[in-house]
């Protein structure tokens, strides 16, 4: 059989430990894993399946008789990559590779690939690459018997040389020293341009989402920008902002953040804090749902998990985004839209249709009104910057100078009120 030369045959295994089949229906799970499989070049998923385990086996996760099995299936289809969707130790992918001849990749080795195919910005490449090299930091087993090897020492100090699992480790630690220094810079760079938005008086509306929620089509939708939204995960990676007027209410700053995952890498919850501080300095944040998907209730949960994580707590305005209602039958279409209007600060929308967006919109003004509030300030005369930084946010309603300085009336945010306090 000829197969074209530049893709990949690739099988995703499901691992289902007895103990996770009580908690969720893996069906969802195994869904999620071929649509990341499918989100990376080059490779084309032959098949899918959920594998029960009783237990994980410590040398090769699989039993012998699953083992037999799934090779006999996998030589068949001329299978040539299979995806692990779970953790797999250094010792179980040596050992499956060597008694399937294939090659092995787990959850996070995955997700990685996909992200370095995904990044553009300069940031995002260092966070990729920073993360990658962890995680090949805690794969370096003794699995060659290169690495058992001993390089001499140049004798300057007694003792043994280094053997070369050390050096490689030693060599891995130097290179994420250099990536940090330099993603430092970067990130000092986007601290610079956060605070000279900060001075720009416009409210910050984040939309953040589990991936393939729809949150870049939204976005493109609502600004008119050319954000790469596709129906894959992790389509968006960097975030990205942008100017919106809303309708009879203020301008505000649109941001598409990077997508959320269940069970993220912990090499890249690290890495990609930073991609989710403007998550942070939003004054509204906006929870992009696909409503349509048979896990939603399970993706809403694991994005509030993050958002918690984060430092988001419930005083932060919220709205939830009930997305891809066009993809809904026609009666749960109908009872979702019902269903939405009945809860509070929630919307049904479709972002590619454009259904239900002018409502969200009023909604979004009206929340960042809501926002705002009302306070008296009392200045000496030497307090000038402040009132100046006051003015220039142009949050002053009124102003009456008494012996002792100024009295400013403001209307401001929260967000505005914290700035101001740290003057």
């Amino acid at each position: 059989m000829e197969h074209g030369e530049d893709v990949t045959r690739a099988w995703v295994l499901h691992p289902e430990i007895k103990s996770d089949a009580d908690r969720r229906d893996p069906g969802p799970a195994l869904e999620e894993a071929v649509a990341l499989a499918a989100a990376l070049p080059g490779l084309e998923v032959i098949g899918s399946e959920i594998v029960r385990l009783p237990r994980p086996q410590p040398g090769y996760l699989f039993g012998s008789g699953k083992i037999e099995e799934l090779g006999e299936r996998l030589k068949a289809n001329e299978i040539e990559l299979v995806l692990i969707d779970g953790p797999v130790t250094p010792v179980q992918q040596r050992n499956l590779e060597k008694a399937w001849k294939v090659k092995i990749l787990d959850r996070t080795g995955l997700i990685l690939e996909i992200f370095s195919d995904r990044a553009r910005t300069r940031e995002g490449v260092l966070q990729v690459e920073m993360a990658a090299l962890s995680y090949q930091r805690t794969r370096l087993v003794r699995a060659w018997t290169h690495l058992e090897r001993q390089r001499g020492g140049l004798g300057f100090v007694g003792g043994p040389g280094e053997t070369q699992i050390e050096a490689d480790r030693r060599a891995i630690d130097e290179q994420l020293v250099r990536l940090r220094r330099q993603l430092d810079k970067v990130v000092k760079t986007r601290e610079l341009h956060r605070k000279a938005r900060a001075k720009v008086p416009y409210p910050i509306v984040a939309l953040v989402g589990y991936t393939n929620a729809g949150k870049s089509t939204l976005f493109n939708r609502l600004t008119g920008a050319d954000v790469m939204a596709k129906d894959m995960l992790f389509a968006t990676l960097d975030p990205t902002m942008r100017r919106v007027v809303l309708p009879d209410g203020p301008e505000v700053i649109l941001s598409d953040t990077v997508g959320f995952i269940s069970d993220l890498p912990t090499e890249l919850v690290a890495a990609f804090r930073a991609t989710l501080e403007e998550v942070l300095a939003a004054d509204l944040i906006v929870h992009v749902r696909d409503i349509s998907h048979a896990g939603t209730e399970e993706q809403a949960r694991d994005v509030e998990t993050i958002l918690a994580s984060l430092g988001v707590d419930d005083s932060r305005a919220q709205i939830e985004v009930w997305n891809k209602i066009d993809l809904l039958p026609e009666t749960d279409h109908d009872a979702m839209i019902a269903r939405a209007v009945r809860t509070p600060d929630v919307f049904a929308i479709s972002a590619v249709t454009g259904e239900g967006l002018d409502t969200l919109l009023e909604a979004i003004a009206e929340k960042l009104q809501g926002v705002r509030h009302e306070a008296i300030l009392v200045l000496p005369f030497s307090e000038g910057r402040k009132r100046a930084w006051l003015f220039q946010q142009d949050i002053v309603t009124e102003e009456r100078q008494t012996e002792e300085g100024f009295e400013l009336t403001v209307f401001w945010t929260p967000k505005q009120e914290a700035q101001y306090a740290a003057l």
